[in-house]
């Protein structure tokens, strides 16, 4: 599903992710259903990067069997809609199963591989653990394995690069 493009949408979304990440913001339970309602409304709308994250919310935290189907149902949204962490989380979700989604490592796989090849190297690293201890239904394959951690070492090497700061720069 494309990204919602409404401006109010995005909107919605931009003040849900303030709403999780202000530190001086009471964390009280009004403020967190409004989040909630928020991430809801977007994800509902189609918004991509909203179904990825209130689907994973609701798939960890949600106190219902009903919260949690309704949650993988997001995720697996979101990854057919190309988000990369979503896809990593469907992989997770076919791996392990869950009510709405039984165990399917053939499901896991391609969800890994469609995420290690979008640049996640949790994604990729998982993949070169299954293709050097064949799990996942996967046969023992050094260079596969060896493939796919280079791109995890790749993909976390360049993750790090971003967070170490510039020395020369102005801050």
């Amino acid at each position: 599903m494309p990204q919602a493009s409404s401006l109010f949408t995005r909107l919605e979304y931009r003040l849900a992710q303030q709403l999780v990440h202000i530190r001086w913001l009471p964390r009280s339970p009004r403020t967190q259903k409004l989040t909630m309602h928020l991430f809801q409304r977007c994800a509902d709308a189609g918004h991509t990067a909203a179904l990825a994250q209130y689907g994973h919310m609701l798939f960890h935290r949600g106190v219902s069997p009903q919260d949690k189907a309704r949650g993988a149902r997001y995720v697996i949204e979101a990854a057919h809609g190309g988000d990369t962490c979503a896809q990593f989380r469907a992989g997770q979700i076919h791996e392990h199963g869950c009510a709405q989604y039984p165990r399917r490592e053939d499901h896991a796989v391609t969800w890994y591989a469609r995420a290690g090849e979008d640049g996640h190297p949790q994604a990729a690293a998982r993949l070169a653990r299954a293709y050097r201890t064949g799990e996942l239904g996967l046969p023992v394959d050094a260079e596969r394995m060896a493939y796919w951690q280079r791109l995890a070492d790749q993909f976390s090497g360049s993750l790090e690069s971003l967070d170490m700061p510039d020395v020369g720069a102005r801050h």
